[in-house]
């Protein structure tokens, strides 16, 4: 699809659902926020949602109290925007609901994505989501607020790693810089994205860093959360953004995994768990394909999958799957 048929059908609809992917990171809800911002400059009714609890580092961003944890009523939309996920799902247990919106718009960047909905966007060479959005947010001739900037210029940022990753391209030096010139000040969002540390935050990165194992053969690193370490620490599960950054720093490691232990269902007498496990590349290894094998996806660099089983299988599945790095 093109942006022009995109931006077309987002004039003329009047109450739209944007949604991004749980567990989100700065492009998910950078993006959430500067197209959310823009419909409603534009008059239209615009409902942010996101499943998850958001990062304590985001919540310095402008309108980020407009994120609301519930879809609203979901008859009552036109379209819904679907913004950096892979698929449908990834936006959590609305997923189903959500479907039956009239006309469902993708607005993705990773190479996996299932291509659903009715209209898609789908640019893998794009730095984030939230550099496609300035292109819609052009491609609208709509205004460019510093609550928008902001948003546009922390959603690139988190994406490239501050611009140190390998999707740091020209395109996402210009739009920062635009960014910048409209309000976004990038000294306040360095200093609450990285900066900022909670002492329980600190805790659980002891905690973490407890856990790590290297194959033998050196190129994986595995770091493991679990509920009872997020109890102990007085900390959730959004906390953890970025911290598996420290395990692929490690000396010849190529991937790097943090295997998540996901809330057990009350009363469940099962000794197997539920695991959500992110991976991320020095860039010599393509980790969406090793997620796509155990079903999930993402990029080429950063990527995740859930696995249901006891810990020591999921890790022995890891140790084989290092063994064909």
């Amino acid at each position: 699809m093109s942006l022009e048929e995109i931006t077309k059908h987002l004039e003329k609809s009047r109450k739209v659902l944007l949604a991004s992917h749980i567990h989100p990171d700065g492009d998910a809800i950078g993006s959430l926020i500067a197209m959310g911002l823009t419909l409603m400059d534009m008059g239209k009714e615009a409902w942010l949602y996101n499943e998850s609890p958001l990062p304590a580092i985001y919540h310095f961003l402008p309108s980020i109290h407009r994120i609301k944890h519930h879809p609203g009523e979901i008859g009552t939309y036109d379209t819904a925007v679907i913004l950096d996920c892979s698929d449908l799902k990834r936006i959590g247990d609305a997923a189903g609901a959500v479907n039956r919106i009239p006309v469902i718009i993708n607005i993705d960047h990773h190479i996996t994505n299932t291509r659903f909905g009715n209209l898609q966007l789908i640019e893998p060479a794009a730095s984030s989501t939230s550099e496609i959005i300035y292109r819609i947010i052009k491609g609208m001739n709509a205004r460019i607020t510093p609550a928008i900037a902001y948003a546009i210029y922390t959603g690139i940022m988190a994406d490239t790693g501050s611009f140190r990753f390998a999707n740091t391209t020209p395109e996402a030096f210009d739009i920062s810089h635009e960014m910048v010139k409209l309000g976004a000040n990038p000294h306040k969002v360095a200093h609450h994205v990285y900066e900022t540390i909670s002492l329980s935050r600190i805790k659980l990165l002891t905690m973490l860093f407890d856990t790590i194992e290297i194959t033998p053969n050196n190129v994986m690193s595995l770091m493991t959360l679990t509920q009872n370490m997020l109890r102990i620490t007085g900390t959730r599960v959004q906390d953890v953004n970025g911290l598996i950054n420290y395990a692929k720093a490690i000396e010849k490691v190529k991937v790097a995994a943090l295997l998540y232990e996901k809330a057990k269902i009350k009363d469940s007498f099962t000794d197997e768990s539920d695991f959500h496990v992110s991976l991320r590349s020095d860039g010599s290894v393509d980790v969406a394909k090793i997620a796509i094998y155990f079903g999930g996806g993402g990029h080429t660099r950063a990527a995740g999958f859930d696995i249901k089983g006891k810990l020591s299988e999921v890790k022995n599945q890891l140790y084989e799957i290092s063994n064909r790095i």
